[in-house]
């Protein structure tokens, strides 16, 4: 059965089509940008004569890069705290979201669980207090000091457990009925149906792991100890002082101070701290609606 289409509807979504393109194509004009500057020259760039397409390609920005030990450090440290933290944050937001999504007489404490996740949603100890604990727990100069403290996410809780809620009670009850634990329950009948919500779920803990630069300023004493955006925040800022003692460092990087500078290097360091991201969202977002719709609006 065909389904006419009125004129405004039509006019509407052509409009609504071509906003929609304009405003992606200025969110992708600026890393066009920073790629064509990261393979430009030194001269190229400091002319300001590179737009969107690389003028007088060369890799010597690449070469400094992978020549310079604090960026691969930097980038080691993320990486590890990336692999490590992610599949922690999705452990705890599953034990704890399944508890949570039973009835109260499954379990007699959801009321004040609830609550009190709630509760540190709303207010917060305070960044002093916060330094002042992992102080005293001896974490501060450690990866775990970038893990640990930000390892249960309210948020994401909040989205997996009402995903759970939604789900059909008989299937748990058949599984009950045929022998099955809760474990089993867990892990063979609710976990695979939640998959759109926990892929949505391990993208936001990804994201903000690979991301967050401000905890590393604050519990890492050592510029050594930088995970991969703290640096390059601390580089953007003052990007002709990291660029000096970068060549300062080695030989190898040494060679290259003539034919690049702290422009130059800076964009490819910072696209190849994007490029991650960038991999990771087409292989999840066809379950990132799904996920975050039915998590927290079903």
């Amino acid at each position: 059965m065909a389904i006419k289409v009125s004129t405004s509807r039509k006019v509407f979504m052509t409009f609504n089509v071509i906003i929609l393109v304009l405003l992606a194509v200025l969110c992708v004009f600026p890393f066009v940008n920073l790629l064509a500057i990261s393979f430009s020259s030194r001269d190229a760039v400091i002319a300001n004569r590179v737009t969107f397409w690389p003028v007088e390609f060369n890799l010597n920005s690449y070469r400094f890069i992978l020549s310079n030990n604090q960026f691969i450090r930097s980038l080691w440290i993320t990486v590890q705290r990336t692999f490590i933290g992610v599949p922690l944050n999705m452990l705890l937001i599953i034990l704890t979201a399944y508890p949570l999504s039973k009835s109260k007489k499954e379990f007699r404490f959801r009321s004040f669980f609830s609550w009190f996740f709630v509760f540190t949603t709303l207010f917060h100890g305070g960044l002093v207090p916060t330094w002042m604990m992992v102080r005293n727990t001896g974490l501060l100069n450690s990866i775990w000091a970038l893990i640990l403290p930000s390892a249960v996410n309210v948020f994401n809780i909040l989205v997996v457990m009402n995903y759970m809620r939604s789900l059909p009670k008989e299937m748990e009850e058949a599984a009950l009925i045929d022998g099955a634990g809760p474990l089993q329950v867990l892990t063979k009948i609710i976990l695979p149906v939640c998959k759109p919500t926990l892929a949505t779920v391990a993208l936001f803990s990804f994201v903000f792991h690979w991301n967050s630069w401000f905890d590393g300023m604050i519990y890492m004493q050592r510029v050594d100890l930088y995970p991969l955006q703290t640096y390059l925040q601390t580089m953007i800022i003052n990007p002709e002082a990291f660029f000096r003692n970068a060549t300062n460092t080695s030989a190898a990087v040494a060679q290259f101070v003539r034919l690049v500078d702290a422009r130059t290097t800076g964009a490819a360091q910072l696209f190849l701290a994007i490029l991650p991201i960038m991999c990771v969202y087409p292989f999840l977002q066809k379950y990132f609606a799904k996920g975050l719709v039915m998590g927290s609006v079903k």
